[in-house]
């Protein structure tokens, strides 16, 4: 037996260099600095009105978590001032690190019954016609957390019956019984996010796979069985090219994804992924466009578009905005 030491190899947790990986192997090393300079169009308000400061009173005194600053969306001012958020439910500790998301990670020990009464109370009280709801994935959990989905849907339905829900999920770890229990509580809008090119997989989404997230989005399809509207979204930043972003909207499409949303990965923080450039306003338009003929039945495309920015606007709505979303009729 060799008395020489093993060498062992430290695997890291970073995001910006998950596993251990070198991720400039995949995005190139021609990345930009943290501190770099932002194009104009990134320039946006700085939240503070009277309806934000309404809207994150009364999320912090139901004590809910909205993905909105849990992710540090550019766009918080935008729709707090128009009254929508989208809440995040089963707490705010993710059991995943995907290389872009600012959402914390760790062991979960979140567990209040009560949240989805206080999800719906919130939404009936904001009267909206569009609720988002998200959650962080909840892989410690034995049903993956499908039971508190159901039960933030059923109390939306009973408190606020008017309202179009909207679920963003995780991919369930590709389970089709929680995936099942979700899709039978008729949501209006099923989405799933891709989040990047399948060939980012390894660097942006370890832990999941591209292959897998299509076939959430495609049972999805099959079990609403014509009720349920589909929806996935891509980021752009990470070195990805237009042909092969239109190759990745194809697969979409095969998988009957219906509506699209296409936006700019902002770095969070350094211990991030970097972005690779900035993509322009033009350059976001052709992806638009080029989605469109490929099918999609809505695409909302460009720097600061993220998966539930205006989301009321990406389906037919019954009932035109009223209380605060009076101005998006």
């Amino acid at each position: 037996m060799s008395d020489e030491p093993v060498l062992r190899i430290h695997q890291t947790r970073s995001r910006s260099n998950p596993g251990g990986m070198d991720v400039t192997k995949i995005i190139g090393e021609d990345v930009l600095p943290f501190r770099s300079r932002k194009p104009a169009w990134f320039k946006v308000p700085r939240p503070g009105s009277a309806k934000y400061r309404e809207l994150s009173k009364t999320i912090a005194d139901e004590g809910l978590h909205t993905v909105c600053k849990e992710a540090a969306c550019p766009n918080i001012g935008d729709c707090w001032d128009r009254g929508t958020a989208t809440f995040m439910i089963l707490g705010d500790t993710c059991t995943r690190r995907c290389g872009f998301c600012n959402v914390k990670t760790g062991k979960p020990t979140w567990n209040d019954p009560l949240e989805p009464l206080r999800v719906a109370r919130s939404v009936a009280r904001m009267n909206l016609r569009h609720a988002v709801i998200t959650s962080v994935d909840r892989d410690d959990l034995p049903d993956l957390g499908s039971s508190v989905w159901c039960g933030v849907i059923r109390s939306i339905r009973m408190q606020a019956p008017n309202t179009k829900i909207e679920c963003l999920t995780p991919d369930f770890r590709g389970e089709e019984m929680p995936l099942a229990r979700v899709i039978a509580e008729r949501p209006d809008v099923f989405n799933h996010n891709l989040e990047v090119a399948p060939r980012l997989y390894p660097v942006a989404r370890r832990g999941s796979t591209w292959k897998r997230s299509l076939r959430v989005l495609r049972n999805a399809l099959e079990m609403g069985e014509g009720e349920v509207a589909t929806k996935s979204g891509l980021m752009v930043g990470f070195g990805e090219t237009h042909d092969e972003l239109v190759e990745a909207f194809g697969e979409m499409r095969e998988a009957g994804v219906q509506i699209l949303t296409v936006g700019q990965y902002l770095r969070p923080t350094e211990r991030h992924l970097p972005v690779v450039r900035y993509w322009a306003p033009e350059e976001f338009a052709a992806l638009e466009a080029a989605a469109y003929d490929l099918g999609f039945e809505h695409v909302a495309a460009g720097p600061l578009v993220r998966s539930s920015y205006h989301a009321d606007e990406h389906v037919k709505q019954d009932r035109p905005g009223v209380g605060p979303l009076a101005a998006t009729a």
